[in-house]
């Protein structure tokens, strides 16, 4: 499930669990949350300075007092509504709800006093007056509310990913104070634009710096058609759209600009519940064609991915870097040259969807925290988990259970983690690879070209347009005839005949289809030369090692094979 578990973790089984009463402030307006509501009573004359801070956090009664103070969308939703669920049935908890009404217009002074605190932002939501409550009350924070600043500005989230050492896609910023403002360190030509001297070839992604605007921009070089494709919050069936006559980007604002990873169709997103807890799921890219993968419930197709070892340091990161226990970011998989996994976006508190081993999990993890905090002498490994409750046997169960002469037993349902196949494709004829040096200024032009003008970055040539480049580059470098000179060496020779054999290769069939022929062009050596703009010198590659792959086309006996 793509999931560091911890060892107390069950084994999971599709359930319900049952209400809970929960506790609200006297001042909460009624709402739509599916919590019985109760009165909050007075408070026990505790000040801030009557509030321990471990062992004793559990009051009076003898329980820890959970407040949840978050806007009441936010609390109505089904991953929160089934994870509260599952602390209370622990039986060591009080869940306290504040409510909007509470949260808005009352004095911090007036709200319920908790042990434990959860707490995050959202629209509408008075963050500063929460961070002043936590200064007041002194609460456990599930998550701390001052780095929830950082997550409003795009740049800032990356620049502190930088700090702990995560790796963000190659960016740059442009600030504007207001719309249409000219600025010296920014230019724009049909195909790229440069930043302070930092050049972005197309395609390359626009993201506003406000983290609550969600209208990115991909622009596409001209080679590809050109114009822009826009991603956006879903709306229908629809995360995207691209318009081909739009090549300019915006002016209105503050932009980040951002190199274009390409991750083969797929994002992922990861939910940490704490440094040692993520959770990983892939769906459909926005970039794909705009249309929104649902299953027969109408939600989003989403699959657990499993993450490897470098992505879940990358997790555990992100999770200590913001000090977000219950925090989701985005994951970009990608292959430049060599596989690498970047972080695009981090949200903050974040819940997966409809997946009751992931609730079983968050409430078993979140229940550690909160009594390793406040009572860390009481805590115990539960024998079971105590919201299991038996559910009705589907017809084939009581089939099979009468059968077997257990009718009345309960049983635990099954889930799929994983469906594993083992296909194989037809005859084929054999792969064939091709490796020479090259040196020509041609050739290297032509890596740059397609590697976003990168000294160090290699470039894949697949497209029919960029193996035609490649083409044509070659058939200028090498002459149909053999020169036939003495002084030729053999390694020029050998050189020459590669050339030769890569244009052969290249020509077969008269025209580029199907997948069975790409280049890599890779840098090996450098060199350094002046700028164009007269200050300092730039790197440049002086050789590539160029690598031929062809072959692995279907036979005649392939193509009749089924």
């Amino acid at each position: 499930m793509g999931c560091v578990h911890f060892s107390f973790l069950l084994p999971s089984v599709k359930h319900k669990a049952p209400q809970i009463p929960v506790l609200r402030s006297k001042n909460a307006q009624e709402t739509n949350i599916p919590f019985p509501a109760v009165t909050f009573g007075p408070t026990d004359g505790r000040g801030p300075e009557g509030m321990d801070r471990r062992n004793h956090g559990a009051h009076g009664g003898g329980k820890i007092r959970i407040g949840v103070c978050v806007m009441e969308k936010k609390v109505s939703c089904s991953p929160m509504e089934q994870i509260l669920e599952r602390l209370h049935a622990f039986g060591e908890f009080e869940i306290i709800i504040f409510g909007d009404k509470v949260i808005l217009e009352d004095p911090i002074e007036s709200w319920p006093l908790c042990d434990c605190l959860i707490a995050f932002y959202s629209a509408g939501y008075p963050l500063e007056k929460a961070e002043k409550y936590a200064v007041l009350r002194r609460p456990f924070l599930v998550n701390e509310l001052d780095p929830q600043y950082l997550l409003h500005d795009r740049s800032k989230v990356y620049e502190h990913l930088k700090l702990f050492g995560v790796p963000v896609p190659t960016y740059a910023v442009v600030r504007r104070e207001h719309p249409n403002q000219e600025l010296n360190y920014f230019i724009e030509q049909d195909d790229f634009i440069e930043i302070h001297g930092k050049r972005f070839c197309k395609p390359f992604v626009e993201k506003p710096i406000d983290g609550d605007d969600h209208n990115i921009m991909i622009y596409y070089p001209s080679y590809a058609g050109g114009g822009m494709k826009e991603l956006f919050r879903k709306v229908g069936n629809r995360s995207s759209e691209f318009y081909p006559e739009v090549r300019k980007v915006r002016r209105d604002g503050s932009y980040i600009y951002e190199e274009f990873m390409p991750t083969g169709g797929t994002d992922v997103k990861v939910y940490t519940i704490g440094p040692g807890y993520a959770h990983a799921e892939a769906r459909k890219s926005p970039v794909v064609d705009g249309v929104v993968m649902r299953n027969s419930d109408g939600k989003e197709v989403r699959y657990p991915v499993l993450l490897t070892p470098t992505e879940k340091q990358i997790a555990r990161n992100v999770c200590q870097a913001f000090r977000q226990a219950v925090c989701g970011f985005d994951l970009l998989r990608c292959d430049l040259g060599e596989a690498r996994s970047y972080v695009c976006d981090v949200n903050g508190w974040s819940f997966v969807k409809s997946s009751y081993k992931y609730y079983d999990d968050a409430a078993c993890i979140l229940r550690k925290m909160f009594l390793d905090e406040k009572a860390p002498h009481i805590y115990t490994i539960p024998a079971h988990l105590p919201w299991r409750i038996s559910e009705p046997a589907q017809p084939s169960d009581a089939v099979r259970n009468r059968e077997q002469g257990t009718v009345g037993i309960p049983t635990q349902s099954e889930e799929l983690r994983c469906v594993i196949a083992v296909i194989r494709h037809g005859d084929r004829t054999p792969k064939q690879k091709v490796k020479l040096k090259i040196t020509q200024e041609k050739l290297l032009k032509l890596m740059l070209k397609y590697n976003g003008g990168k000294a160090h970055a290699e470039a894949k040539l697949k497209s029919a347009l960029q193996l035609q480049d490649l083409l044509d580059a070659t058939r200028i470098l090498v002459p149909r005839a053999r020169s036939g000179r003495e002084s030729d060496s053999d390694a020029e020779v050998e050189h020459a005949e590669k050339l030769r054999q890569v244009r052969a290769v290249l020509e077969e069939g008269g025209h580029f289809s199907g997948i069975y022929r790409k280049v890599q062009l890779k840098p090996s050596n450098w060199a350094h030369i002046p700028k164009s703009s007269g200050e300092g010198e730039e790197e440049v590659p002086s050789e590539a090692l160029m690598i031929l792959k062809y072959g692995g086309v279907l036979t005649h006996a392939g193509r009749k094979q089924v």
